[in-house]
């Protein structure tokens, strides 16, 4: 069988590792060590298990949408509702893990970067639930359309940094907050917001977002006595998908499925973020991995009408898997988003992130392709309180033909 976690170095292959200046080296370890204790501790354990059920209200429910698959027709469509979790997205199942890991560690400060601020609300309620500093950096671009989240951070009490360099989003977030962190690591925890970053991160964040998949797993078994055909999720970083994904990885009759962001087009420069599509091997915010990047090496500017996916990089494992052939990674346009965002609101009375909606659209494919006896897993991975706005004023400057 075979393995597809991470090796002593924190490889996946040749992706992953850790590639952060000397000073840093330290802290990273540290991290690790920590992380390696504590993943063995039942203590450590057991509490984050007992905030996942008492805080975060998990098990999340793998709901059969009923009406969209007769909409849609074919295959049975099942969506993952991590949008019910507390702070309405699959971010608090490895914020609750990271805040604890930080209090253990004797840390005093969380510090991260967020895009659509799902990352950032939920380390910040976790910071304020453990009695942590926190501290978000989040593109300036991007404080502007996710202004909601950007008040529900600052009602926490975390520390709002708007950065206003380069492509002021996703990308530049990250630099922001690993500059800041390098200054000053002593009494600070960086809590990455998805499977990707230096070692041992990819794995750490992937372990806490675990539960998705096995959750769905159990659940899909008791609702209809098999496997679904297909999972599927949406990837920026990609730490939805590997969650979803880990339930299902040893299971090769299940068909996995990333979808990134095409934005206006692949062939457009500049306009998607399709990294797996158009990527090619690199380094990027201390990981080796697939970057969309320039003929210098200079990760390229990205775009995606979900600030969440608005990335030049993915975790490493998901780099990994696609070299295997075990993942598939396929894309959404901004167009299809915005339609998937519209029939699910509509047909079932949910309204999707925007970067769940982009998994909406291929399960909506996969289940005509596969057909009546078809069973279509799709992680639902946060709610669109957050976009509402955003897409208001969109179409009405888009109108819809």
């Amino acid at each position: 069988m075979t393995s597809y976690d991470a090796n002593a170095e924190g490889f996946f292959g040749e992706f992953g590792g850790r590639f952060v200046p000397p000073h840093l080296e330290e802290p990273m370890a540290e991290v690790a060590r920590a992380w390696a204790e504590a993943k063995a501790d039942p203590t450590f354990l057991g509490e984050y298990e007992r905030l996942l059920t008492l805080y975060a209200g998990r098990p999340s429910v793998l709901f059969p949408a009923d009406n969209l698959t007769r909409h849609v027709g074919g295959a049975r469509i099942y969506l993952k509702r991590e949008d019910l979790n507390h702070t309405g997205s699959h971010k608090i199942n490895h914020c609750l893990g990271e805040a604890l890991l930080a209090k253990r560690m004797g840390k005093k400060k969380l510090i991260a970067e967020t895009g659509a601020g799902q990352h950032g609300v939920a380390l910040a309620t976790a910071a304020a639930y453990m009695g942590l500093e926190c501290e978000i950096h989040m593109g300036a671009i991007d404080v502007a359309k996710q202004h909601p989240n950007v008040v529900r951070m600052e009602m926490l009490g975390a520390k709002v940094v708007p950065v206003e360099f380069g492509g002021r989003s996703l990308k530049e977030a990250v630099d922001s907050a690993f500059d800041t962190y390098a200054r000053d690591f002593e009494d600070v925890f960086f809590g990455i917001g998805s499977v990707v970053g230096p070692d041992p991160y990819p794995s750490m964040v992937r372990e806490f977002q675990s539960v998705v998949g096995r959750e769905a797993r159990e659940q899909i078994l008791s609702l209809e006595g098999r496997l679904p055909d297909a999972a599927v999720a949406c990837v920026g970083g990609g730490s939805n998908a590997m969650g979803l994904f880990s339930g299902f990885l040893d299971d090769e009759g299940v068909a996995l499925y990333g979808v990134e962001p095409a934005g206006e087009g692949v062939e457009v420069p500049g306009r998607h973020a399709a990294t797996m599509t158009k990527g090619t091997p690199g380094t990027l915010h201390g990981m080796a991995t697939t970057v969309l990047q320039d003929e210098s090496g200079e990760p390229s500017a990205v775009h995606s009408i979900a600030s969440g996916l608005d990335y030049p990089g993915v975790g490493p494992q998901h780099a990994y898997l696609a070299s295997l052939g075990r993942v598939t990674y396929v894309t959404a346009t901004d167009d299809e988003c915005l339609d998937a965002f519209s029939t699910l609101s509509r047909v079932e009375g949910i309204i999707p992130a925007l970067e769940s909606s982009h998994a909406i659209v291929h399960a909506m494919k996969l289940a005509r392709e596969l057909g009546e006896d078809g069973i279509v897993v799709a992680n639902l991975s946060g709610r669109g309180d957050k976009d509402v706005d955003y897409v208001a004023e969109y179409l009405a400057e888009h109108p819809r033909s």
